[in-house]
């Protein structure tokens, strides 16, 4: 791969997948799409773009063999629909997005066969391009989740994109996808910020958060990712992740029964279960 790249929404992801490429030897123009100009000044700056904007319009300057959308997902669609008109025919188009489902099926018919789907299983609580790492993506799955639509050629050189960043490719059914993360990604997540709010409500009289032990700092570091885009998220994936939750509710509940009914030999075998699956996870 050594033609041009344009990243749009230069972030923490998509800065770390500029780097990647470059940590492997990737020799082409990198260039750069974000709505905040000082995001692109810093990213030039750091070597993560060769050339960055602020508009759209500049896609055609640009002439990208390759685009990636890296914004958050509730954008992708407007994104879409202004790509179609600025790029020629058979450019390749994948996202970095933490959502497929429904919204792969909208983005190729907008943008036609060339578009795949992928989601680079990899990422910390933290947020910007400043945080951007060369070896985010090394030895991490890739999810790609191609369609009876997608050209082979696209996919191909979606496979060979993200293998250049050393992580390792699995396909998926977008539809598949949603379900899976909703419930090992999405749900986490939410339990992390909805732990937050629960923790600021009962520090009544008292700072709870002066308390805060090495398990509490663990389970809470996603809580500290970005709003915005887990606002996104969970919307763009609002029917997976509300049978999640209602799940995990059931869960809680049957755990808040045993501890009330003192139910010591029961709550035992819960708390086993739940360890023994826990140290099954590679």
């Amino acid at each position: 791969m050594s033609g041009s790249l344009l990243i749009i929404g230069v972030g923490f992801m998509g800065g770390s997948l500029a780097l990647a490429l470059r940590r492997k030897g990737y020799r082409g123009p990198i260039y750069g799409i974000d709505v905040v100009p000082q995001v692109i000044d810093e990213a030039v700056e750091m070597g993560v773009l060769d050339e960055g904007s602020v508009s759209m319009e500049d896609v055609r300057r640009f002439a990208p063999e390759t685009v990636v959308l890296a914004s958050p997902v509730g954008t992708f669609r407007n994104i879409a629909k202004e790509l179609r008109d600025l790029l020629p025919d058979g450019t390749l188009i994948t996202d970095l997005g933490s959502v497929k489902g429904k919204l792969v099926h909208d983005l190729e018919k907008i943008l036609g066969e060339t578009y795949v789907g992928s989601h680079p299983i990899a990422g910390t609580e933290k947020s910007g391009v400043k945080h951007s790492l060369p070896e985010l993506f090394e030895g991490k799955k890739i999810i790609v989740t191609p369609t009876s639509r997608t050209d082979r050629e696209a996919l191909a050189r979606v496979v060979s994109l993200w293998e250049r960043t050393g992580g390792i490719v699995e396909f998926m059914d977008p539809l598949l996808h949603d379900w899976v993360f909703g419930a090992v990604s999405h749900l986490p997540h939410a339990v992390a910020f909805a732990l937050m709010e629960a923790i600021t409500e009962m520090s009544d009289g008292v700072d709870l958060f002066k308390y805060p032990g090495a398990g509490f700092r663990d389970f809470t570091r996603i809580a500290g990712s970005d709003p915005v885009m887990w606002r996104d998220i969970f919307l763009e994936n609002r029917e997976n992740v509300l049978r999640a939750l209602d799940v995990y509710t059931d869960s809680l509940k049957k755990l808040r029964d045993l501890i009330e009914a003192e139910e010591g030999e029961k709550l035992t075998e819960y708390l086993r279960e739940a360890k023994r699956r826990r140290m099954s996870i590679e």
